[in-house]
């Protein structure tokens, strides 16, 4: 249960999102309502509705946005009508990336997701074509400092695949999607709340980069979490300080 820690990069990227804060109000409301017209308007029997829910109360989003958000895709608000999109391609040094969107025009976002990587460096590819690399799961991530002997029995009793301990003393545990707010739940309970949790699609290797190609790769991902329609971005790029 030993490998890399993902601790830098994941605050690295937290960090260019609490930036765009008026931005992520905008991406959040329109995912709490594509999971409220799928899965109904009670977050209680609505793992994803939870999931966004829980998201937008860490971003401090207003409890009437979020209402109002719900509403909108329960139909008691007149609302726009999203289609949720995956795109996937090649950025900087040949490293993965996958833009998951919600739009009401997909013509208009596949163009504009290609342009922006065109612009920067980058190209659109098919279908499936990184989608392989990446992990359905959930994630949760601790700090440097926390018990991991004690974490590593608390996930495993309460149903994780698998701890991850960093080199810098950071634990990272994974999750079946299906089992993650159980698992979250059951570790918060133990004492143990991570400073990082999400279902996501995790890189099942990396592609490390620095200086210029660094450089270069957060702009085409800049150009990317920038569009209207992108709701979360994937990719195998590290960044080495």
């Amino acid at each position: 249960m030993a490998g890399h820690s993902k601790w830098a990069n994941i605050q690295h990227r937290k960090g260019r999102q609490d930036e765009k804060r008026g931005a992520a109000f905008s991406k959040i409301a329109k995912e709490i309502t594509i999971a409220a017209r799928m899965g109904g308007g009670d977050a209680a029997f609505n793992p994803r509705l939870r999931l966004a829910v829980d998201k937008a109360k860490t971003q401090n989003m207003p409890k009437d946005k979020i209402e109002n958000a719900i509403k909108k895709g329960t139909g008691e608000l007149e609302g726009v009508e999203y289609l949720e999109a995956r795109y996937e391609g090649y950025g900087i040094g040949g490293a993965a990336i996958m833009v998951d969107c919600l739009t009401d025009n997909k013509t208009r976002t596949v163009a504009d997701v290609r342009h922006a990587f065109l612009k920067h460096g980058g190209n659109l590819g098919a279908d499936g074509c990184v989608a392989f690399q990446f992990r359905h799961c959930g994630q949760m991530l601790f700090a440097p400092g926390v018990d991991e002997m004690a974490l590593m029995e608390s996930a495993v009793d309460a149903g994780a695949e698998d701890v991850i301990a960093g080199a810098d003393g950071a634990q990272e545990v994974l999750t079946a999607p299906g089992d993650f707010l159980a698992v979250k739940d059951a570790l918060e309970a133990a004492g143990f709340k991570p400073d990082a949790a999400e279902v996501t699609m995790r890189p099942e290797t990396e592609t490390e980069l620095s200086g210029e190609d660094a450089v270069k790769m957060q702009k085409l991902l800049d150009a990317l979490e920038n569009l209207d329609d992108t709701q979360t971005i994937y990719t195998t790029a590290v960044f080495n300080e």
